[in-house]
């Protein structure tokens, strides 16, 4: 290939993505009052780590690399050193996320030249992020209260620690227990629950109803029916909005067992998503009627969850998980069909994530085929429904019952007609 009258230079391209990547993260540094490194100097030491890792590999000795690394650190700590006054003063910032970053951008050109441009690119994109959105991460870390710390940290746990180091290998009767599989169900339903409790306790009390409504339902659908049952008995001029939250709540849950078996068994995803979509479509109709008639409330009440990864909770649903599992494989073994099914709206009447997980569980070891799984994910659902909707009348009362039942009978319905379909 000619250029401009010759051959392209080799390794042109590494040296062209190191300098963008330079300039990305250089022009978020450029807009601080007083960059010791800007768009010029973030592009150069770009540059320098691909020469630098260039000459190195050339020479066949990885000094050339560190030593440039330690020189750039140098050179940015030498310019803060210079400074210490004003930063000592507290007029000034130390500096000491700029170094970090040189080092980083340094390090991002070397990686280029080693052939992981793509990589490069993407941290480059990610260190760039963390630096442009400084204000807002650090009044994220102010809110954070004990109890979120806590429930990060054990989400940590159970994802980085325990998931790892636990066996994956069937054990048990009919082979249906598999201690890693069995935990990464725990970790996936601890995550989008954490994921909501987040949502809710950051910006649910600010946006009202539908927020509350479609992150309690992530979170505990359950909870969310109690906590605006209970309130709407006791206020009157809430019930308008009750019946709106926990409508969206259980709404929410067929998003979340649709999401669920996308991550667990994408084979089955489709025809399980017509099912619930049959609920999710008519009880739309009924929620969007009564958001019309919705009164405006400053303050509504937060559902009160527990903290979503304590350890105890993901033990005693992963022990619930294990025993719905075996018991699911021993009864579809001796009573076929309806022994699985009965399961299903025993153990859908307080927890659907459970024989839903199991079940997919099951049809990814072909021990169930794809009517029987979504049959009993279908029972077990509308078993968690008849639930709640006992919640609403017995807590709720009569004003919340008349406004709430038809909107999730309206989603029985629409589940119950998917299943016959289906079926």
């Amino acid at each position: 290939m000619e250029f401009f009258g010759g051959s392209i230079p080799e390794h042109l391209d590494a040296f062209i993505t190191s300098l963008g990547i330079g300039l990305l993260i250089g022009l978020e540094r450029e807009r601080r009052t007083d960059p010791k490194a800007g768009l010029r100097t973030f592009a150069l030491v770009a540059l320098l780590g691909s020469l630098a890792a260039m000459i190195g590999e050339t020479a066949g000795s990885g000094w050339v690399l560190a030593v440039g690394l330690i020189a750039v650190a140098a050179m940015m700590i030498a310019a803060n050193l210079a400074d210490s006054g004003e930063a000592e003063s507290g007029t000034r910032d130390p500096g000491t996320t700029s170094v970090i970053a040189l080092m980083i951008c340094y390090s991002l050109g070397a990686l280029v030249w080693f052939g992981n441009a793509t990589l490069a690119v993407m941290l480059a994109i990610a260190t760039t992020s963390l630096l442009y959105f400084k204000a807002e991460l650090h009044g994220f870390t102010h809110n954070l209260t004990r109890k979120d710390l806590i429930s990060i940290l054990q989400f940590s746990v159970l994802s980085l620690v325990v998931l790892p180091i636990l066996p994956d290998r069937d054990f048990g009767p009919y082979a249906a227990l598999n201690p890693h599989q069995i935990w990464l169900m725990v970790v996936l339903i601890a995550g989008v629950s954490l994921a909501g409790y987040a949502a809710l306790r950051f910006v649910g009390a600010r946006h009202g109803a539908a927020v509350i409504g479609f992150f309690g339902g992530l979170v505990s659908s359950t909870a969310t029916t109690m906590v605006f049952a209970r309130h709407a008995r006791a206020q009157a001029d809430l019930v308008r909005t009750a019946t709106v939250v926990l409508l969206l709540a259980n709404l929410v849950v067929l998003l979340r067992l649709g999401i669920l078996a996308l991550a667990v068994a994408p084979r089955i995803a489709l025809p399980l998503g017509l099912v619930l979509g049959g609920g999710l479509l008519l009880g739309l109709g009924v929620t969007a009627y009564g958001w019309r008639s919705l009164g405006a409330h400053e303050e509504l009440p937060m559902p009160e969850v527990s903290n979503p990864t304590e350890l105890r909770t993901a033990l005693g649903f992963g022990l619930l998980y294990a025993i719905v599992l075996l018991c699911a494989a021993w009864l579809e073994d001796v009573a076929g069909n309806k022994g699985l099914y009965v399961v299903a709206l025993v153990s859908g009447l307080t927890d659907v994530d459970a024989i839903t997980l199991s079940s997919l569980r099951l049809f990814n070891l072909d021990k169930l085929d794809a009517v029987q799984a979504v049959t009993a994910i279908g029972l077990a659902t509308l078993a968690n429904l008849a639930f709640k909707t006992g919640l609403v009348v017995i807590l709720g009362g009569a004003a919340l019952a008349r406004r709430a039942l038809p909107g999730l009978a309206a989603i029985g319905l629409g589940i119950a007609a998917g299943l016959l379909a289906f079926a």
